[in-house]
């Protein structure tokens, strides 16, 4: 079993829901913020909160922790915890997976495919954790360039996307993997995902799901022309590059978040990132449990079926 966490700065991160009235939202989470970091503080931590989040939290909530910046915390924290979506975590995730700290994900958003701890368990979960009583999981992530000029490394938890942008045409692209011509394809553009990604657009687009400790990308078309271009599995130690062979309008988006745009022959290098994220998830986490809870897996085409009115 992992050694307890030692005594350390750990910082809370978190995100509003946008399906909730603000105000009542804003008031539950700084609530939940500040028995978090008294929480923490009962237990030997010190409680750090990340400085845009400490923004969408009331006076009480930001008198309790300091507020950092992402390289402070990365810098000096032993472990941040997410209160949000998979989006908030993975805005976190891409910020301190180079400093290699680990996270823990407590859901508010919908799907929660990384964030698996529910506030309800959390009082209860979270003292065990520190003790070290969880598993720890590695993600790996994408390295995506631009051959756009003075373009920087970009990292991509999910995805990275290249399309044709607010165009109405098709794009062509043209797809080299370790610096060998692969193929060429018309579509509304293409996705390359991780396998922590794998769950998210691409599967959206008809890709396939891929277990977290499976050593691969998949490269996925979004609406092809041609049917017969499928999505593909490569191995995560490929050098992915995507050309812009024809289109008026294209870019690259990386996780939703960084947007590239892009000219006629433009490219975007992809690979293995050299840093992952740490994820930490408490000893009776099952990834299979969370597909088969989060998509449905379990219930009847009867119980899948309109309600007869």
């Amino acid at each position: 079993m992992p050694s307890a966490l030692a005594s350390c700065p750990v910082a809370i991160a978190v995100r509003p829901s946008q399906r909730d009235g603000i105000r009542d939202n804003t008031r539950d989470l700084s609530d939940t913020v500040a028995e978090l970091a008294g929480q923490l503080r009962s237990l030997g931590y010190s409680p750090v909160l990340e400085e845009s989040s400490a923004t969408e939290l009331d006076e009480v909530a930001q008198s309790a922790a300091p507020a950092a910046s992402m390289d402070q915390i990365g810098a000096t924290c032993g472990l941040v915890i997410v209160l949000g979506g998979d989006g908030t975590f993975i805005s976190v995730a891409r910020q301190v997976a180079a400093h290699g700290v680990p996270i823990i994900g407590v859901n508010q958003g919908r799907l929660g495919f990384l964030t698996d701890l529910s506030l309800a368990s959390l009082a209860e979960t979270l003292p065990r954790l520190l003790a070290g009583e969880y598993r720890e999981e590695r993600r790996v992530l994408l390295s995506a360039t631009s051959s756009v000029a003075g373009s920087p490394e970009y990292l991509a938890v999910n995805d990275v996307v290249v399309n044709r942008g607010g165009a109405t045409s098709l794009v062509d692209l043209e797809i080299s993997l370790n610096d060998r011509f692969a193929y060429g394809f018309r579509a509304d553009g293409v996705i390359v995902a991780t396998a922590t990604g794998s769950t998210a657009y691409a599967l959206s687009a008809g890709g396939p799901i891929m277990a977290p400790f499976v050593n691969a990308f998949t490269i996925v078309p979004i609406a092809p022309h041609a049917l017969t271009n499928r999505p593909i599995v490569v191995a995560d130690d490929s050098v992915i590059r995507i050309t812009v062979a024809r289109a008026r309008e294209a870019l690259a988006s990386i996780d939703g978040h960084h947007v590239i745009p892009l000219n006629e022959g433009d490219s975007v290098v992809l690979k293995r990132a050299d840093a992952t994220v740490r994820l930490w998830h408490p000893l009776d986490y099952d990834y299979y449990h969370t597909l088969r809870e989060k998509l449905g897996w379990t219930e009847t085409p009867e119980g899948l079926a309109p309600i007869k009115r």
